[in-house]
């Protein structure tokens, strides 16, 4: 009988990263051995959307100026990205964005989605309100904690 031999400290370094990013599942492969770790919920599991979007070719993004940033993220209503991924504004290339500037959103809306592992993760709105900014663009890279969108 084989005896499975399990890694704990790749288990706890993969642990680590899923709370770090807020990843709801991670897998690493290496030849023959898979390790895959999932957070578990007794809470429902939000919607997950399975698109595919064609890679786009690499566009340096503008420079913000800093105090606008800084603001954003002080601002009560900022809804803040919680991984680092790309942010996609509508569900797919050709389809209307979810939300515009001046859009009145409800409770767990789906505001824009941030893709991270070939995963589509739906960043919903936190509160009911109006969306006042949107403060990245289609198809931009964005960063842990990095400001979305303002709902007042």
């Amino acid at each position: 009988m084989n005896k499975l031999n399990i890694d704990k400290k790749a288990i706890r370094d993969l642990a680590e990263i899923m709370n770090e990013t807020g990843l709801g599942e991670i897998e690493i492969e290496n030849g023959d051995h898979r390790l895959r770790v999932s957070r578990g919920s007794t809470a429902a599991a939000p919607e997950t959307i399975q698109t595919v979007f064609p890679a786009a070719a690499q566009v340096p993004a503008a420079a913000a100026p800093a105090a606008p940033a800084a603001e954003a993220a002080s601002h009560p209503g900022t809804v803040k990205s919680p991984m680092v991924g790309t942010v996609y504004l509508s569900p797919e290339p050709t389809a209307a964005p979810f939300v515009r500037v001046g859009d009145t959103v409800n409770v767990g809306q789906t505001l824009l989605i941030v893709e991270a592992m070939k995963t589509m993760n739906p960043i919903a709105a936190p509160k009911a309100g109006k969306v006042i900014e949107i403060l990245v663009e289609n198809e931009e890279p964005c960063e842990y904690g990095q400001p979305l969108v303002i709902v007042e």
